[in-house]
């Protein structure tokens, strides 16, 4: 029994042995002259790396079953960035993975400390005087003879102000811009000599993007500077024309900031990086004390790239615990930024002359677009994945998932104080293809397809480039975004396709699901919680929380934001069971086969609690950006009727109606139809949607009644409870063409509580819920609600009942109206039956 006790234990442990993966580990007191051992720890991930290559490539029994790099705690200081090749894969029987020891903080940075602080005791020539003996200066790193350029520095883990202008959320608003000359006129800044500073930059807020400009000369004029621009940016800025510069007398011209001068160093918080004297100019904050503070500034543009081929793409690495921080992006200070859209910044762009493109006849725009740099680059890549790691502190993009992506993971992950986007998803589109073009390749291995983004935290991402986002797909296939939190973005939180076309790509089921998206659009509007372009076949975005967009003080059009927006050429979606505070939606220039069904305000407690970070996940919520303190949206919904207008013989079947009301977020109960007329009763919210996508009908005409002229609601006139459930009578008829009778009439609905209460009586004994009077030019719309499966011709009459005044009040209001177009002879008000 004994023998067998001890064979049996050999096993166990034969089991054991065979069941791990050899270890490799990494240390910041290693050296990568060690083996690798716990003992003897290597000093850089590249060192193991190439430890766990070379024992793949020899076929070492000991990675049988995997290998783990295991990373212990400290800060790695990166010189050049991590490279994983196609040689550096794992398999499903022998992953790799990248592990941080016993969950201890582990960072991976691309930056690099400034040191040496000293408070300014001489004059710096430009500096404000408020700003005088509470500057400190330290020397700009210096890197093969060259001053390193930087575009953000960190105090302690707290990003700082690069020098600007105008203070805080302030902006100011430019006066014109000339696109021949390229150039733009602003209101002469006070106290400001522009023309002493040849490193000043624009930043222009125009619709859902910001560019960044730099200044290359300037030509004051009295009260205004005009100002010229560096190539290429100023010919791109001034020929594109979406988005472009903003002009209006409501609501104000494009907003813009200056940047980059010591002129603007006017407040603590604030940094210049003095390139022609070499020296690194900050104040600080009251609470920061700079002979002890970690100032870091960013080195590396990329932290790490994954980089496979079509042919043999990397596969089956995991990272899990690791920390990527500081990451730097030049381009904006090199080529200057304007972008087209999430971020994507414009090679070339123009208006076309005669518009029009083989997809898409009324085009007229064209442009070529580039992908903005990212801390973390992936392609071909097949199930690399990162778990419980943070991307922090990055100029641009956080992590990018690229060409040839497939069945990779993004899980648990925090995104936080992030330039750009803080995931990039997908093709956009290739820098030598037109942006509205459908991406179709050949070989479909170059797909972006089958990845999860899930349960991750994102947040305080777009605060530099505005019109990024939390989350972006271009063309992808078979992605699933489920269960993140996004918050504090500029833009939108979750953007998922690409191309402006409802013409077939490579895009297909695609499921947004669960996702808790608020506190967005806290700079650019034309925006939404969730967002959607071109044809996506079999695609679902359900279950996902959308709430509270912030105020943008800029924003061009203060009303044009929305919780769910399906842009050009949206077809193929299912939008079902979101919770929104209303629906306001916004669906411009969709496709086909769009499905919208219980949106809105009633969908259950459940799936608003359920949404966002699953149980598991929710320790994240303690790293949530704070929110800024100047407010959200609340939209009111009001109703309000389009009535169409059709041809005897081209007024659209119920099937066909069916169809577009399921397309359109509409109910069927709200669509009315009387001889050629059509009558939707609706919300003001969806007016904007609805002025486009009812031209698909063909009606002769289309007629909006917003202007209520009566209103009888049954809590505020009888003091009772409305039921739960109610139909809708609609009637119309015209106003006689007397103007002086038409005051009459509009005088006595006004005082009719007041001086004719009767009625009030009447309709509270009859059940009315509501009744209420919309006009528009002479036509009057009236709609009265009656309890669910009660007819008005039972309740009518107790409107009556021991109430002659009512029967005064009817034959008074006789001489006032008369029948609409195609009425009979003494026939007044007509009734449109509800929509079979």
């Amino acid at each position: 029994m004994k023998k067998l006790s001890i064979t049996l234990l050999l096993l166990i442990n034969l089991c054991y042995l065979q069941a791990h993966a050899v270890d490799i580990y990494v240390a910041t007191n290693g050296a990568d002259t060690n083996t690798g051992a716990k003992e003897k720890p290597l000093a850089s991930l590249h060192a193991a790396l190439r430890k766990a290559r070379e024992l793949r490539r020899l076929n070492d029994p000991a990675v049988k079953t995997g290998v783990r790099i295991i990373i212990k705690k400290g800060f790695y200081k990166l010189d050049e960035p991590i490279v994983i090749r196609p040689e550096d894969a794992g398999s499903k029987e022998s992953p790799t993975e990248i592990v941080a020891h016993d969950n201890e903080k582990v960072v991976f940075s691309g930056g690099t400390e400034i040191k040496g602080w000293k408070k300014v005791t001489g004059k710096i020539p430009g500096l404000p005087k408020n700003a005088v003996g509470k500057i400190w200066v330290a020397d700009i790193p210096n890197y093969g003879g060259v001053d390193l350029l930087f575009r953000q520095l960190w105090i302690n883990g707290e990003k700082a102000t690069n020098a600007k202008y105008f203070n805080g959320d302030e902006m100011g608003r430019i006066l014109s811009w000339n696109t021949e000359k390229q150039t733009c006129a602003i209101p002469l800044p006070k106290g400001i000599n522009l023309n002493e500073s040849n490193s000043i930059e624009m930043l222009i807020h125009q619709w859902w993007a910001v560019a960044n400009l730099r200044v290359k000369s300037v030509k004051i004029d009295k009260t205004k500077a005009e100002l010229y621009f560096m190539q290429p940016e100023s010919r791109i800025q001034s020929e594109h024309p979406w988005p472009a510069p903003w002009f209006s007398q409501k609501t104000g011209n494009s907003a813009f900031n200056l940047y980059n001068s010591i002129q603007f160093l006017d407040q603590p918080g604030e940094w210049f990086e003095d390139l022609k004297n070499h020296k690194l100019y900050y104040w600080p904050k009251a609470t920061e004390n700079l002979s002890h503070a970690q100032v870091i500034v960013p080195v590396l543009t990329q932290l790490m790239k994954v980089e496979g081929n079509i042919d043999h793409p990397v596969s089956h690495i995991t990272f899990k615990g690791i920390s990527f921080e500081h990451s730097s992006w030049l381009r904006p200070a090199q080529q200057g930024h304007v972008p087209h859209q999430a971020g994507m910044y414009m090679l070339d762009a123009y208006k076309l002359k005669v518009p029009g493109t083989a997809d898409k006849k009324n085009l007229e725009n064209q442009a070529w677009v580039g992908r903005p740099a990212a801390a973390i680059e992936i392609q071909y890549a097949n199930q690399v994945n990162f778990e419980s790691c943070s991307f922090e502190h990055h100029a641009s993009t956080g992590l990018d998932y690229g060409k040839g992506t497939h069945n990779n993971t993004i899980k648990g992950n925090l995104f936080k104080d992030i330039g750009g986007s803080g995931i990039l998803m997908g093709t956009f589109s290739d820098e030598s293809t037109e942006v509205h073009l459908p991406y179709l390749p050949k070989d479909l291995r170059v797909v972006s397809k089958d990845n999860n983004i899930e349960n991750n935290l994102i947040t305080d991402v777009t605060n530099e480039d505005w019109g990024a986002v939390g989350i972006g797909a271009g063309y992808v296939n078979g992605l699933k975004i489920l269960h993140n939190e996004i918050s504090d973005v500029s833009y939108s939180g979750i953007s998922m396709g690409w191309g402006w076309t409802k013409t077939k790509n490579v895009m297909a089921n695609n499921i947004i699901k669960g996702n808790k998206i608020h506190h967005y659009g806290k700079h650019m509007y034309d925006v939404a919680g969730i967002y959607t372009l071109s044809a996506q076949p079999g695609s679902q975005i359900t279950e996902n929380v959308v709430d509270s967009i912030y105020k943008a003080p800029y924003a061009h059009l203060p009303e044009h934001w929305f919780y769910l927006y399906t842009d050009e050429g949206s077809s193929g979606f299912t939008i079902k069971d979101n919770w929104t505070p209303n629906e306001k939606y916004l669906q411009n220039a969709n496709g086909p086969d769009n499905i919208w069904k219980d949106n809105g305000a009633n969908v259950s407690s459940t799936i608003r609690k359920n949404a966002g970070l699953s149980p598991a996940h929710r320790y994240l919520q303690k790293y949530k950006a704070s929110h800024s303190k100047r407010g959200t949206n609340i939209a009111i919904a009001k109703p309000v009727f389009f009535e169409l207008i059709f041809h005897a013989d081209s007024i659209p079947d119920s099937g066909t109606l069916k169809t577009f009301a399921q397309e359109n977020n509409l109910k069927t109960t709200d669509i009315f139809n009387w001889s050629n007329r059509l009558v939707i009763y609706t919300s003001n919210l969806k007016v904007e949607s609805l002025q486009q996508t009812l031209k698909r009908l063909n009606p002769t005409a289309i007629k909006l009644y917003e202007d209520q002229i009566y209103h009888f609601n049954r809590k505020v006139n009888c003091g009772l409870e409305p039921v739960k459930e109610w139909d809708n009578i609609i009637l119309s008829a015209n106003l006689v063409k007397d103007k002086k009778l038409q005051s009459e009439y509009l005088d006595y609905h006004k005082t009719q509580f007041e001086k004719w209460p009767e009625l009030s009586k009447g309709f509270c004994n009859a059940e009315f819920q509501q009744l209420v009077i919309y006009k528009n030019d002479r036509q009057l719309m009236l709609i009265i609600s009656i309890p669910k499966g009660k007819s008005l011709d039972e309740l009518n009459p107790k409107t009556t009942a021991n109430n002659p005044k009512v029967d005064e009040w009817n034959a008074l209001m006789k001489k006032y109206q008369e029948g609409i177009a195609g009425t009979k002879p003494d026939e007044v008000w007509v009734f449109f039956k509800p929509l079979n």
